[in-house]
């Protein structure tokens, strides 16, 4: 039986982050459950495209968009499961014992990990504290968190919504009452946070999204995320 999973990561100048993320994926490999790694760029300028080259990973190129680079590493991929991943988020160890649990127990639920920052201190503990709980109780995992989802599933909600920026959000709210978290970590890069401030950025962050619900314009929101508040 092949693997059955197939790892794809959005990148754009994400070398920093990229190579503990890919650390963390071996144990996977070993364990004979990724089938493949599609790393979808959207123009990185950096040293991305050499390290996804070294590892033996698809490389799919194409305008950036978190929203349109999952889609398109959806579209390519060849696993009955998927599992969508930051390039700066690395997996906990164990976390390929949860994955197969899920697949085998609860094969028409997506799933998320728990969020962890690296080195976050106490306010990494807190702002993770919150998506978790954000995740348990509304449904509404980050996308710093993995997406676990079988092709079935992903399908029958019509796929990765091409979107800029909320693209999580979108799917979770997709997939209401079939998200399931894992007994693992998704262990992500606080540099934004500790850039600009972890009281700022969050604040930012639930204001981002706050609008998206109201219905402010996706592409808007994206290059409001993007840039840097003003001192």
């Amino acid at each position: 039986m092949r693997a059955p999973l197939s790892v794809i990561i959005p990148t754009l100048d994400a070398a920093e982050g990229l190579p503990g993320t890919l650390a963390s994926l071996m144990s996977g490999l070993q364990a004979g459950l990724i089938r493949e790694l599609l790393i979808s760029d959207g123009g990185s300028t950096d040293a991305t495209i050499r390290i996804a080259e070294e590892v033996g990973a698809r490389l799919l190129t194409g305008r950036p968009g978190r929203g349109a680079q999952l889609a398109r590493g959806a579209e390519r991929a060849g696993g009955d499961w998927l599992l969508f991943l930051h390039a700066d988020t690395e997996l906990s160890p164990g976390w390929t014992d949860a994955v197969e649990a899920h697949i085998a127990r609860t094969p028409d639920h997506a799933a998320h990990f728990r969020l962890a920052f690296r080195d976050g201190g106490t306010p990494g503990r807190i702002v993770a504290g919150w998506a978790n709980l954000r995740a348990r109780v509304l449904g509404l995992p980050f996308g710093d968190q993995g997406l676990l989802i079988s092709r079935k599933t992903l399908d029958s909600i019509g796929g990765v919504p091409d979107l800029p920026l909320m693209e999580d959000v979108a799917l979770a709210r997709a997939l209401k009452g079939r998200l399931r978290p894992l007994e693992a970590e998704a262990r992500t890069s606080p540099a934004r946070y500790q850039s600009e401030g972890w009281i700022t950025r969050g604040t930012r962050n639930l204001a981002l999204q706050v609008r998206f619900f109201l219905g402010a314009d996706p592409a808007k929101l994206a290059r409001r995320y993007a840039s840097r508040p003003e001192n």
